[in-house]
């Protein structure tokens, strides 16, 4: 198994499923389904099953620590079907009494019984029998919980097992070469102790995400069309959803992370509303790693590009009539920017967090409704978009973003954003 080259650190979870899909996919034959260890594994998973067009679910495995002289240490793990698979020697060496444990495994069922029902929502478990089956996770240090999840699903009789992670220890990559038929490792590298070293945005994803992407690929999402559109000499990833019934169309510009559930949520409570929608990022991911962050792209370049989304979307659905545009984050100073250049096909902007004053000498040229949200806390922001609301020559309406102390925070607030930009369309297109 030689690691394929590959841009590291990973620019995030959905970067190293994008990574890991194309090392899958010659492998898998018969009706695969993606198993994904949370939390950060379903990131990684979920971005492997939509590129792959497979269904995904969750493997919740709980590690099992007993207290030592030198702190808690791990001595096995329980599965979802309240198996523990015990490391012997551990035990062993700690000569645990049978009280103690039999605790620890009672807590950790009870723990894992609440986060199945957090994460599926009362949903059954996917039957894996017969299936080729992909373990995914975020990395692997020790293999403990690979292990105990790769015997789970051993245990029901897959067709082919497949164990697909990112980046992983040398060590327990040997180690785990047993438990399944094939093992994909993008990077085992020499210098590896921790797997957060390995990605550059490794923010935690909450319970409401991981039920937010699991819900996504168990259909609960609308129908999503994947799109590039040309933009000058590169090539923008984009999701295209549209309702049954057509009310308006929406472009929602990100600068990076269409797939985060946020993001998502906030497309989909647009495409609810009734809008034709297309999640857009204004970057491409190649711009976004070279970066390590957001790219040096002025106002100038990703307003143009936005000024191609919107003549795509029209054209795409027939649409004659004016077209919303919500920008966030590194995009939300693209939305000014293509207003000013599309003074009849924009109707009205929402703008989420980011610093719209960059638009600079396209500000006075908007003259459409818009819409800002400022994330609570965000003081300097909140000054620098009221310069910038002063200098648009349409009517601006400056709010705190509805629940979110953070840009687009989780789903949850991803929603609540949706929300509010939809009502602005509703109101003003």
């Amino acid at each position: 198994m030689s690691p394929v080259p590959v841009s590291l650190p990973f620019a995030d979870r959905s970067a190293a499923g994008r990574g890991l899909a194309e090392r899958v996919r010659p492998l898998l034959r018969t009706d695969p389904v993606v198993l994904a260890l949370p939390p950060g594994g379903v990131a990684v998973g979920a971005e492997l099953a939509r590129a792959l067009d497979l269904p995904l679910d969750v493997l919740v495995v709980r590690r099992l620590t007993l207290q030592g002289a030198a702190g808690r240490a791990p001595v096995g793990a329980v599965t979802e079907d309240g198996g523990v698979v015990f490391d012997d020697s551990e035990l062993a060496r700690r000569r645990a009494a049978r009280e103690e444990l039999s605790r620890a495994v009672r807590s950790e069922r009870q723990e894992l019984d609440r986060l199945l029902k957090a994460y599926r929502g009362g949903r059954p478990g996917t039957p894996v029998a017969g299936r080729d089956v992909v373990v995914v996770d975020e990395g692997v240090t020790t293999g403990a919980t690979a292990r105990a999840a790769l015997r789970w699903v051993r245990r029901h009789r897959p067709a082919r097992l497949v164990l697909a992670v990112p980046v992983a220890a040398q060590s327990a990559v040997a180690a785990l070469r047993g438990e399944a038929d094939e093992i994909v490792v993008l990077t085992a590298p020499d210098n590896f102790h921790a797997v957060g070293e390995w990605y550059r945005d490794y923010e935690r994803p909450t319970e409401a995400d991981i039920a937010a992407l699991l819900e996504e690929r168990a259909g609960g999402r609308p129908p999503v069309r994947p799109v590039r559109i040309a933009a000058g000499e590169v090539g923008l990833d984009g999701d295209f959803t549209v309702p049954g019934t057509v009310r308006g169309a929406a472009v929602v510009a990100l600068g990076h992370g269409r797939a985060h559930a946020r993001n998502r949520a906030a497309a989909d409570t647009l495409h609810e509303a009734g809008y034709a929608t297309l999640a857009l990022d204004l970057c491409t991911p190649q711009e976004w790693e070279a970066a390590q962050g957001v790219p040096d792209i002025g106002p100038d370049e990703l307003g143009e590009r936005l000024v191609r989304a919107v003549e795509w979307l029209r054209s795409a659905t027939g649409t004659t009539g004016a077209v919303g545009v919500f920008g966030a984050g590194a995009a939300a100073h693209a939305a000014p920017a293509a207003a000013a250049r599309m003074p009849r096909t924009v109707g009205a902007l929402a703008v989420l967090g980011g610093r719209i004053d960059l638009a600079g000498e396209e500000l006075p040229g908007v003259r459409v409704p818009v819409l800002v949200m400022v994330p609570g806390g965000e003081s300097f922001v909140w000054e620098l978009s009221e310069w910038a609301a002063g200098r648009m020559g349409g009517p601006v309406e400056l709010r705190t973003a509805p629940g979110a102390e953070g840009l687009l925070g989780g789903a949850a607030e991803g929603r609540l954003a949706g929300e509010a930009a939809a009502d602005w369309f509703d109101r003003h297109l």
